[in-house]
């Protein structure tokens, strides 16, 4: 497997599962250009806040044409105001997408970082089609989540997952006729510091870890990720890979008595 002089961009490149993709990807010989808030310390580097539209679209007009992958993986963790829960998570990575389609080279490979807290969508079908609808803005954001009650439970957080699960799904053929495919994975909980937040803030986070074995490592999704973006993988057509120690088999089985 090899991405030797390809161009990728990921997102939040500072921390986590995206600094450890990043220097996967370095190793595998990508050259990548990273976009965050933060320094990532990398050589190329854009920074900018992704629940500001006006910040996204000048990022991708800094970006060059020619890209070959595309890795949505900045997020913000459920304790963080719902409104900006569901711009950097949501409409952040939808726009900061559409927009840098026009730049990405014919055959790209695009992965959105989702989470096993987004394997509820099937239930949240209506709610995710109203969300569809709500404009990139502060204030339709903030009364989105406040009639929804999304500050509940970290609620925010795991509709922000179910969107990018199936917006990945329902994107799975858009850009076929360029050869442009579009996946995600969904990590369950992963060893970063922010860790300790997702526990304290969502439910049914201490019985998923009387669950785990362990929590996963950057280090266990990141060749996942980099794996997305080769061309063995390019029969993956709007995927969702979970990457969770086996926990959304678990959950599944025991919701359907096949436990």
């Amino acid at each position: 497997m090899s991405l030797s002089g390809r161009k990728v961009v990921v997102t939040g490149a500072a921390s986590g599962i995206g600094q450890a993709t990043a220097m996967r990807l370095v190793d595998e010989g990508a050259s990548v250009i990273a976009v965050d808030v933060r320094p990532t310390g990398l050589t190329r580097e854009h920074r900018a806040d992704l629940s500001d539209p006006e910040q996204i679209d000048r990022v991708v007009a800094e970006l060059p044409d020619g890209i070959h992958g595309l890795c949505n993986v900045a997020g913000m963790p459920p304790s963080a105001p719902p409104w900006a829960v569901l711009a950097v998570n949501a409409k952040g990575l939808q726009r900061l997408t559409e927009l840098l389609v026009p730049k990405l080279a014919d055959g790209a490979s695009i992965v959105n970082v989702a989470s096993s807290a987004g394997m509820g969508w099937p239930n949240s079908v209506d709610l995710l089609e109203e969300f569809d609808e709500i404009p990139f803005q502060r204030s339709a954001l903030e009364e989105f989540a406040t009639r929804h009650a999304l500050q509940e439970g970290g609620r925010s957080y795991s509709f922000s997952k179910e969107f990018v699960v199936t917006w990945t799904m329902r994107k799975r053929w858009k850009w076929r006729e360029r050869g442009i495919r579009m996946n995600a994975v969904s990590p369950g909980p992963v060893e970063t510091p922010i860790l300790p937040d997702f526990l304290a803030t969502l439910e049914r986070a201490s019985r998923v870890m009387e669950i785990m074995d362990r929590p996963a490592r950057p280090e266990d999704i990141a060749p996942v990720i980099a794996f997305l973006l080769t061309d063995e993988a390019a029969w993956f057509r709007g995927c969702n890979l979970a990457i969770d120690g086996g926990l959304t088999s678990h959950l599944l089985m025991e919701a359907h008595g096949l436990d």
